[in-house]
């Protein structure tokens, strides 16, 4: 079976690499053949969220959705079309309209984000958001035969609109995330995220600079988008995200952050969150400390892989009694790597992948 999957983003964006672009081999072996369409390339991608250069970035832009009409011919010679989120970045869904209805192509959209939550863009503000086209989630999910879905809470929202959800978690390969035996003095505190989810880190900078008073960590923060980040009291590397250097990344630090700062967004897009940053700490056997929200507050097992924080004290508590016991650190990453390994593995997901694209491919022939 041929499928052509439409993603908004290149590879090097979490959502292109692991919900669609680490299936390709495992999907080949299932009689599946998948190919990847994004609308951006890697070049555009890297220029898209700086704030100079709009001029090239805008023509970058044109020149991408002139492509997307050749990628409805393509389109034609495909079994199944995947869409991850939307095909296109902004506007209405006119090329998945032309691909289902013109074509009469089945569908299998893939929701990791709740993208039906309209939100403002750090980058582009009000002007994106009017762009945007949030209602275009709701026609994806009622043309679509299947929707995949990142969490329990988006697959709630899809029902109700009386679509089939299949949920499926963003994983990674346990074969590529694993622990690092290095040991490290003083302990690194880390975190990985984007310029859009920076704010999280931020919220927790007070409780990081009153924790530096008595204890001594490094923090290491990688993907902030700031050249430079400046927490007086502590210290602090800022790394730049590179996909050459993730994993290193991952495995380099002794103690995960994932605060969800609700006040940023609305509630219902904080719970729409896939929970994947756990899953990636406990990958690579480190304990983690997170917001109880969505799917964070129901992956992994609280005391055991990972602690809970809902206030400055409980972040203050807890990141004191992780980096004060280092045989505990290494007790509930143990366990961490074992909940990854037994519940979230790369291969079982593809199964379920591959059974949900062939559910829709028998809906289209029935």
């Amino acid at each position: 079976m041929k499928v052509l999957a439409f993603a908004s983003y290149p590879v090097e964006a979490a959502a292109t690499r692991y919900r669609l672009h680490q299936f390709v081999v495992p999907l080949r072996e299932r009689g599946i053949d998948l190919t990847l369409h994004p609308f951006m390339n890697s070049d555009l991608f890297q220029r898209f969220y700086r704030h100079d250069g709009w001029l090239g970035t805008g023509f970058g832009l044109l020149k991408a959705s002139l492509g997307r009409l050749g990628d409805v011919l393509a389109a034609s010679k495909a079994d199944v079309i995947m869409v991850q989120r939307e095909a296109m970045l902004f506007g209405p869904p006119v090329i998945e309209w032309l691909t289902t209805r013109g074509l009469d192509r089945p569908m299998l959209l893939d929701l990791d984000d709740a993208t039906y939550v309209p939100y403002t863009s750090p980058t582009y503000g009000k002007i994106a958001r009017a762009l945007k086209w949030f209602s275009k989630t709701d026609d994806l999910i009622r043309w679509a035969k299947v929707v995949t879905c990142g969490n329990r809470t988006i697959a709630e929202y899809v029902a109700s609109k009386g679509a089939i959800p299949k949920v499926i978690p963003t994983v990674v390969d346990t074969d590529l995330f694993r622990p690092s035996p290095e040991v490290r003095t003083p302990p690194i505190v880390g975190w990985v995220g984007t310029h859009s989810t920076f704010c999280y880190l931020e919220s927790i900078f007070p409780v990081l600079q009153e924790l530096a008073r008595t204890q001594r960590f490094v923090l290491k923060i990688v993907g902030s988008g700031q050249p430079r980040v400046d927490l007086p009291g502590v210290e602090v590397q800022n790394l730049s995200w590179q996909m050459r250097r993730e994993i290193q990344d991952f495995q380099s630090f002794d103690i995960g952050l994932y605060p969800i700062d609700t006040r940023r967004y609305a509630d219902s897009w904080a719970a729409g969150k896939s929970g994947f940053k756990a899953i990636q700490y406990m990958a690579v056997g480190i304990p983690y400390i997170t917001t109880p929200v969505g799917a964070a507050a129901e992956i992994g097992e609280p005391g055991r892989t990972h602690l809970t924080a809902n206030s400055p004290d409980d972040w203050l508590n807890a990141l004191k009694l992780l980096l004060s016991d280092s045989v505990r650190r290494r007790a509930m990453g143990a366990t961490g790597r074992r909940t990854v390994v037994e519940n979230y593995g790369l291969n079982d997901q593809a199964d379920k992948l591959a059974a949900a694209l062939m559910e829709v491919g028998r809906k289209s022939v029935s």
